[in-house]
């Protein structure tokens, strides 16, 4: 996938330079003047690696980098300051930053750094994807069959299954073959991961 990356600084010098320098090497760019016109856009724009800079009026960079985390949009953040603020960058990275980058930017960092976040992006993308199929497969299983898979992924053994389901193993034994040709797997190891991720998920 192509970097996206989204740059919010209130001073158009650096957003113009930044902007120049990332197209340079294919990344595209949409800048903000300030975190209020980001906010308001963000409802329509895809994910991407934010950059913001720490000193803005109104809303700083981290204060905009709490809101989104309140809010649970979790895209990879990198942090821009003209003044070396220790505090503040070790704010930065307990609130998830991925870097924090003195300015005047090294542009090799920042590009290391949009990089960076892109990967991560599409790291989150895959394992969204494996959970929204996991939950597929699932979603085909009857009530029983939900109940046999919970149970099997618990660590209960046929016949313990068949006592608390009050059935017999050989029933047991039919249920667990029909969850093995719909989840396309006849591991207990297997069946209990795709049950846990299945679980974990909101």
């Amino acid at each position: 996938m192509s970097t996206r990356v989204y740059l919010v600084d209130d001073d158009a010098a650096v957003r113009d330079a930044l902007c120049l320098l990332l197209s340079t090497v294919g990344i595209d760019t949409t800048a903000f003047a300030g975190p209020a016109d980001f906010l308001q856009a963000l409802p329509g724009l895809a994910p991407g690696c934010l950059i913001l800079d720490i000193r803005m009026p109104a809303i700083s960079g981290l204060k905009l980098q709490e809101q989104l985390r309140k809010a649970e949009i979790d895209w990879p953040i990198v942090i821009i300051s003209g003044h070396g603020d220790i505090e503040a960058c070790r704010k930065a990275f307990r609130n998830g930053a991925i870097d924090f980058l003195s300015k005047p930017v090294d542009e090799q960092s920042l590009i290391d750094a949009t990089q960076k976040g892109q990967a991560a992006l599409d790291r989150a993308a895959a394992e969204q994807a494996e959970r929204n199929e996991t939950l597929a497969l699932l979603a085909d299983l009857t009530p029983r069959e939900h109940e046999v898979l919970s149970l099997v992924a618990r660590g209960f053994t046929t016949r313990d299954i068949a006592g608390a389901l009050g059935v017999s193993p050989r029933t047991v034994e039919s249920h667990r073959a029909a969850i093995g040709a719909k989840l396309g797997t006849t591991s207990p190891a297997e069946m209990t991961r795709l049950w846990i991720e299945a679980e974990s998920t909101p």
